[in-house]
């Protein structure tokens, strides 16, 4: 009888091999010379793969085998890393060794591991290639949809334009497929079954923690956009995903790595380079806060009834929230701060059925998000900053100052601020770089528009 693997003392995480057939990716990976773990990517009705395309699709599955591999090297985090083609390009290599570097960052903060020095994907010391052909991909753009308001504001911003789209996500959350409908975009449902054994080694004492997923869920669209034919891949990542949540021993962790504009370069340019010159990979809101991409959401008022940012709807084992947001949540804390300022209160209390900031047991929740006494939380929630504008904006209007967090914040955080850097305006202004192709920048604009005012009172 084979003794059962001890991921934690294996020595080599092996890349085994890929393949595709009939709409179905296998990615096999193993440990030392342990059984292989099999994961399984299934594109709906997918067409027949044509001759042009099929180079450009064979890179775009390699790359994500290479990728998902990062949920089965946390396992163990063995010190050799063999790839069964053999190595990689610099180019390649760079962009892996980065996101498995930083993309787990949280995960060995956690777990009290230095992955620094540790993680080595095999090169060849070739650079890569300079530019991939054409490939000549119809004009229309795919846009993950994750259910909360991000993915929507974008859907809207490029419907607005009369381009064409369409809305995908990966997996089975009905949350996220109602959201999808609701667009009135076609659909794309795309599903990622992990090996089963990977929940085996999780029972036998493996590593276990955060994976930057939105980095899987790119390379599965990158793929998908050449099986199916689309130009572009417009994600909603805002420009605060780029910005650290903690600094720990000289090293950047960052809950949201593979959201922000290191990771979407390092793609991008990928993807440039090996797969389709005209394959655009971005982040249409990356020029906007959070406070601006909630503002924005604010008009869209067809979603209110469907969409939620609490991540306790989207985990894969345990119990979910009886409604849409458990209210408990940092995800749950933050939309309902950020929306706030620009929702009347009795619409922004209907959409959460309570008010999260009139409850005292909710301060240390808040407190985070506004770096007040701690680090923001690792999850996917804007800077302290923005937090703290947001509340103070709110500690300004009389429907909210007697709210018991707001009451708070006006007498025991407030006077330790510098007031002048606590205004609302700054934080709604587009700022900094981006990669939004030029077919896709009329976007833009509709995503700038103000919201109608007054927002206080019924409405």
């Amino acid at each position: 009888m084979t003794q059962p693997i001890q991921p934690r003392l294996t020595q080599v995480f092996r890349f085994v091999r890929c393949s595709y057939a009939d709409g179905v990716a296998e990615l096999a990976y193993a440990f030392d010379h342990g059984e292989e773990l099999i994961e399984r990517v299934r594109f709906p009705a997918p067409p027949a793969l044509t001759p042009e395309r099929k180079h450009a699709f064979n890179a775009a599955l390699k790359l994500l085998h290479l990728i998902a591999g990062i949920s089965y090297y946390k396992a163990g985090v063995p010190p050799k890393i063999d790839v069964a083609d053999g190595p990689l390009d610099d180019a390649t290599a760079h962009l892996l060794d980065d996101l498995y570097l930083h993309g787990l960052a949280e995960f060995a903060y956690r777990n009290g591991l230095d992955l620094r020095g540790r993680i080595a994907f095999p090169r060849s010391g070739e650079p890569g290639k300079v530019q991939a052909a054409a490939l000549h991909l119809p004009k229309r753009t795919l846009v993950p949809i994750g259910g909360g308001k991000d993915s929507l504001v974008a859907v809207e911003a490029i419907k607005q334009t009369g381009g064409e789209a369409t809305a995908v996500w990966v997996g089975n959350s009905p949350l996220i497929a109602a959201c999808a409908e609701r667009t009135g975009l076609p659909t794309l449902n795309i599903q990622r079954e992990l090996a089963p054994a990977l929940f085996e080694l999780n029972r036998l004492g493996a590593w276990n923690g955060h994976i930057p997923v939105t980095a899987v869920n790119s390379a599965i669209l990158a793929v998908a956009a050449v099986l199916y034919g689309f130009d572009s891949i417009a994600f909603a990542n805002e420009r605060s995903a780029s910005v650290a949540t903690l600094e720990y021993d000289g090293q950047q962790v960052n809950h949201q790595w593979s959201k922000g504009y290191a990771f979407e370069n390092l793609l991008s340019d990928w993807l440039h380079t090996h797969v389709a010159a005209d394959l655009d990979y971005c982040s249409l809101l990356r020029p906007y806060s959070e406070l601006a991409i909630t503002r924005a959401f604010a008009r869209h008022t067809a979603y209110f009834d469907v969409f939620s940012s609490c991540n306790r709807n989207f985990k894969i084992l345990g119990p979910k929230p009886a409604d849409r947001w458990c209210g408990q949540c940092p995800k749950c804390h933050f939309v309902f701060l950020a929306l706030a300022p620009f929702l009347p209160k009795p619409r922004l209390l209907a959409i959460f059925g309570r008010n999260l900031l009139d409850d005292e047991s909710q301060a240390a929740g808040f407190d985070a998000l506004l770096e007040y006494h701690d680090h923001k939380p690792f999850e996917c929630v804007g800077e302290g900053a923005e937090a703290r504008a947001a509340m103070y904006a709110l500690s300004q209007r009389p429907e909210w100052q007697e709210d018991a967090l707001i009451a708070r914040f006006r007498s025991e955080i407030l006077p330790q601020l510098d007031v002048t850097q606590l205004a609302l305006e700054p934080w709604l202004q587009p700022g900094g770089e981006h990669r939004v192709p030029l077919r896709l920048q009329a976007a833009l604009a509709s995503i700038e528009q103000p919201v109608p005012s007054p927002l206080r009172g019924e409405g």
